[in-house]
């Protein structure tokens, strides 16, 4: 009997224990079941995540492409430039009054321009509208406005024409900035060459920096940008853009013994076409900083005569009494001598060799320097030789006199 309840004990023991563990068994499960729910939740929200960034990626990727998409087509679609600018490119008429022997007569003089802004402004050359006593803009679709002259800078050739648009949207073109052209680079010239409106041409830029007389001035621009896109009568004002379609200069003017186009043209660069624009619109006019100073290149010639070892900078044979150049000291020639090419030059004068730590060559580097980068008032310092001896003479910009 004892045995019996030995048994029993047993069996419920163990029946105790099975049940036990199956509950134990059933609270795991229940545990684990709540562990998997979390971990699904948050794969479910690495999902989402992974998806989100790779829409991310995938946009990015887009964008990318089409910006190089974008560049690829500037490279080789003059016809894209052509078509985002041709609108905003403007034929210039001029009518101007000439007096000869018999009396006065008029002349039309044509040449080309650019929408500058949606106020009406138009931007050109000065020799096109100088001494004009009527002036008129026509656009593409032959539509004529009559334009007034805001201001004018006969030294750079620079001139700033308004018109009254009334309905008419006007597509300014943007200022791209000339300081980052290479040479080689390919660009664009949009204008009216002999009246043939909207004519594209494509070449390089030849060269950068180049100093320029021209008959609008007894001065010459300074950091002109040499091309050989042709330049033609009826090209003067016209825009030299890259291929972008922004604006890197003005089409002035070309170098040829004939008058007619040789591969050699100009351009006014668009950095100094914002500033002097920018100060006629806003005052009527512009103030040139200068410092007061005249003379010649060093050449090999004249290193030689005033002991250089190398022929860079600029001899300064004449300064202006009153000028920056004087009140700071900067000293002109006291000998007179001849070159071999017969021209009497005074030596003995200071020579510019920088401006503000930037290198100069010659009277182009000066002239530039101060086109670009000052304005009357400002504080400037010059790097010379004198007497052998390099040192620093700091000289306040003053204001070109008219």
């Amino acid at each position: 009997m004892k045995g019996l309840y030995a048994l029993a004990a047993v069996s419920l023991a163990i029946s105790l224990l099975a049940a036990f563990g199956l509950i134990m068994v059933h609270y795991r499960l229940m545990a684990m079941d709540s562990e998997l729910s979390s971990i699904s939740l948050k794969i479910s929200n690495l999902e989402n995540r992974v998806i989100k960034l790779g829409e991310s990626l995938s946009e990015l990727a887009s964008n990318k492409s089409q910006q190089v998409i974008v560049v690829e087509e500037n490279i080789t679609a003059p016809e894209r430039v052509y078509e985002l600018v041709k609108d905003s490119v403007v034929m210039i008429k001029a009518l101007t009054v000439v007096t000869t022997f018999f009396g006065k007569s008029y002349q039309h003089v044509e040449g080309s321009g650019f929408v500058y802004d949606r106020e009406g402004h138009v931007v050109t050359n000065y020799h096109v509208v100088e001494g004009a006593v009527r002036v008129e803009v026509y656009f593409p679709d032959k539509s004529m406005y009559e334009a007034k002259l805001v201001g004018a800078d006969s030294y750079l050739d620079i001139a700033v024409l308004k018109i009254d648009a009334g309905d008419r949207v006007l597509k300014p073109l943007i200022l791209g900035n000339s300081s980052k052209l290479k040479v080689g680079q390919p660009i664009i010239a949009v204008g009216n060459p002999f009246g043939f409106r909207g004519t594209l041409t494509t070449g390089v830029i030849s060269q950068l920096g180049r100093l320029l007389e021209t008959g609008s001035s007894e001065r010459p621009i300074p950091d002109l940008i040499q091309i050989d896109a042709a330049i033609n009568p009826g090209n003067s004002g016209g825009p030299l853009l890259d291929y972008s379609g922004r604006v890197v200069g003005i089409t002035n003017a070309i170098w040829s013994r004939t008058g007619e186009f040789a591969g050699i043209g100009f351009a006014i660069p668009s950095n100094i076409v914002s500033r002097v624009v920018n100060s006629i619109i806003t005052t009527g006019k512009y103030e040139h900083p200068w410092i007061g100073i005249s003379g010649i290149d060093v050449n090999p010639e004249i290193a030689d005569l005033i002991n250089l070892s190398k022929p860079a900078g600029f001899l300064v044979i004449y300064v202006t009494p009153g000028s920056p150049a004087d009140k700071a000291g900067i000293r002109g020639g006291t000998k007179t001598v001849k070159l071999s090419n017969g021209l009497e030059i005074k030596i003995g004068g200071d020579v510019i060799i920088g401006i503000d730590g930037v290198k100069a060559l010659g009277l182009g580097d000066i002239l530039a320097y101060l086109e670009e980068k000052l304005r009357p008032g400002d504080k400037t310092t010059l790097t010379i030789i004198r007497d052998g001896r390099e040192m620093k003479i700091e000289i306040t910009v003053g204001k070109l006199p008219t």
